[in-house]
């Protein structure tokens, strides 16, 4: 869920679960977490692309990827979920009929509401997209908006987490009592988020990790998370890509996110044809390139998909067949879908993803994804139709690849593997 001026929400359709599966002390962790992460699909169709008319498109938050834990003292079971393009955590504080999982500070003897004049909220709240304020009873005030127009907000609070029965005391998070997410389902079997971008009030960032990783598979298949340093034999060499810093605050560039540095685009072996400053973040720090695993698929400035919608249709003509009904989109910004008859993709040609050091390249069905029968959809999107103006590398193109986020030496690294068999490796 990306944190570029309002939070993006996830356009996924599968549901991860994460289950815990921790060794460590109450201090800074020093062992490394090892965590399964398991999926399952959620059914989903095509909705009717509106008329320019009637707005922008709306889009959906209906996939999560979830850590359970427990949170208080004596310690109540949450869900969070696990968001690299979030910072503040938060739970759900107020009890609605429309959610079943929340939790109630006025039962833990550990929660510590934060005030207004703690330099938590007046000076590591600074990477906000909404400034925290001061309520009446003097507490610091924190609202996280959704790019489709809701929100939800609540006071910032101290509390003690805790995995498999060990505390970390004094963790900031968002106590949110009032208004919504951007998905009322997800809401309904979620506690709240656990926010993993690089901000000062990120979870990883309070507990110290200096470096997490994660494996995501295939439908139907285990993957791996993992938080701290390790080394495995089995894992090839990963190749790495340098985290772009930015010092200078610009008013569309999110200085805690993942983001690296896109050079360019291949379908096949054929580059695309657009400029090359394109790719790179412009005066006001629109258009940059963030690693987001709380989005599904990737999304690109409007000429740069415009420009490889075209040559991947090019490259593919008497290959694939172009859905007869062109008014539909799949998640609100998949406009183009195909005919696929058969139990099998045919083959197409692969597309490329050229970062400082690093390739990224996607092909079969992590390029085209069924979203009923015989239809499927390029899994590259048009970021103008979510009404942002940045890169968003979604989850859904890192499946079956290692990804470590290294945030000492500031740089991604990647390498492609099978993350069913790294889940048995690591004995889940």
């Amino acid at each position: 869920m990306s944190s570029y001026l309002l939070l993006l929400p996830s356009l996924t359709i599968t549901l991860f679960t994460v289950f815990l599966e921790i060794q460590r002390s109450s201090s800074a962790p020093q062992s490394p977490i090892v965590m399964s992460l398991k999926t399952q699909t959620v059914p989903h169709g095509l909705v009717a692309l509106p008329k320019p008319s009637s707005g922008k498109l709306w889009f959906h938050h209906n996939v999560t990827l979830t850590v359970s834990l427990t949170v208080g003292t004596p310690p109540q079971s949450v869900t969070m979920v696990l968001d690299t393009g979030s910072e503040l955590s938060w739970l759900h504080c107020k009890k609605n009929p429309k959610i079943n999982s929340i939790f109630d500070p006025h039962l833990s003897s550990s929660y510590n509401p934060t005030p207004c004049t703690s330099p938590v909220c007046t000076t590591r709240t600074r990477d906000f997209p909404i400034p925290a304020s001061c309520d009446p009873k003097k507490l610091c005030h924190a609202t996280i908006s959704y790019a489709d127009g809701t929100s939800i907000e609540g006071n910032l609070a101290g509390e003690t987490f805790s995995m498999s029965g060990s505390g970390q005391p004094g963790i900031i998070f968002g106590c949110m009592d009032s208004g919504f997410s951007s998905n009322a389902n997800e809401d309904s079997k979620t506690t709240g988020l656990m926010g993993m971008n690089r901000g000062s009030l990120s979870f990883v960032t309070q507990m110290g990790f200096p470096k997490f990783s994660y494996c995501i598979s295939g439908r139907d298949a285990s993957g791996v998370l993992l938080f701290g340093e390790a080394t495995f034999k089995w894992l090839g060499p990963l190749k790495y890509t340098p985290l772009v810093k930015m010092k200078t605050p610009l008013p569309y560039f999110d200085r805690v996110a993942y983001t690296v540095r896109l050079l360019g685009m291949r379908v096949g072996q054929k580059p695309l044809q657009v400029p090359k400053e394109i790719f790179a973040p412009d005066h006001t720090g629109a258009g940059q390139t963030m690693v987001d695993s709380g989005t599904q698929f990737t999304f690109l400035l409007g000429s740069v998909y415009t420009a490889l919608r075209n040559e991947f249709v090019a490259q593919t003509k008497g290959v694939l067949s172009l859905l007869e009904n062109q008014n539909f989109v799949f998640e609100g910004a998949m406009d183009l879908c195909f005919r696929v008859r058969g139990s099998s993709i045919p083959a197409v040609p692969a597309v490329t993803m050229v970062f400082e050091g690093a390739e990224m390249s996607v092909s079969g069905e992590r390029l085209l994804y069924r979203v009923r029968d015989e239809v499927y959809c390029f899994t590259f999107g048009n970021s103008d139709l979510l009404g942002i103006e940045a890169y968003v590398i979604g989850h859904h193109h890192q499946q079956n690849v290692w990804m470590e986020f290294d945030l000492v030496n500031w740089r991604v690294g990647f390498a492609e593997t099978r993350c069913e068999l790294a889940s048995g490796r690591l004995g889940l």
